[in-house]
């Protein structure tokens, strides 16, 4: 059994560039396939905004010393675990420099900066999904890659595109379509709960998110 640590070799995870939603995805699969974690303590959550330009820090793919880029979108893991009797979230980004595993805490001081001042076009935008509906709906045929004649901006993954439960071969954009006038007013109990049944998950803001994850018990 592949214990989680912050000392998890990341080289174990299928990886391929530009396809983060996919690479997630099958991060979710190899957790719970490897016994580190139970699906239902696992969260994915897509970041963006209406502008579709988004800054995280220490990442593997900047030419900066602080390694910030900036994405259209991101997507990483949340995992909910329990350590001595205390909750402690987890950060599972492969594009990440920082530990992988990370703790939620030092992710979002460290590769989302919310004390940093962004302009309103850079204001991040969360959809949280819980994995057992993330990995029931998903679905990416990978159109968003391919150019206006047809050719691949990266080149996908070897294997199969991923088709959902139901059938459906496409609803990425249902997952990355997010604004920041839509994210949650308050994080309450109702807001929790929803997480664990809709579909899309819950849309919060930067300042919400460690609050939101608080809220869930483990």
């Amino acid at each position: 059994m592949m214990m989680a640590s912050a000392s998890s070799d990341v080289s174990q995870f299928h990886h391929t560039p530009s396809y983060c939603e996919e690479n997630v995805y099958l991060l979710c699969k190899k957790l719970c396939a490897d016994g580190v974690v139970d699906a239902s303590d696992l969260f994915v959550v897509f970041i963006s905004n209406e502008h579709k330009h988004i800054p995280l820090w220490h990442q593997k793919a900047s030419h900066r010393a602080d390694g910030i880029i900036l994405w259209d979108y991101h997507v990483i893991c949340v995992q909910k675990k329990r350590k001595q009797g205390k909750s402690v979230d987890l950060v599972w980004d492969l594009d990440s420099t920082l530990s992988f595993p990370s703790t939620l805490a030092s992710y979002v001081s460290d590769g989302i900066r919310p004390s940093f001042e962004l302009f309103s076009e850079f204001q991040r935008v969360f959809r949280i999904v819980h994995a057992p509906l993330f990995l029931r709906y998903f679905a990416s045929d990978r159109r968003h890659m391919k150019d206006s004649e047809g050719n691949w901006m990266s080149p996908p993954p070897e294997y199969k595109p991923i088709v959902a439960q139901d059938g459906t071969v496409h609803n990425l954009n249902q997952f990355i379509e997010m604004s920041t006038k839509d994210v949650l007013e308050d994080v309450g109990e109702d807001s929790v709960n929803a997480v664990f049944t809709k579909q899309l998950g819950v849309l919060v803001g930067e300042s919400q998110l460690e609050q939101f994850f608080s809220c869930i018990s483990s």
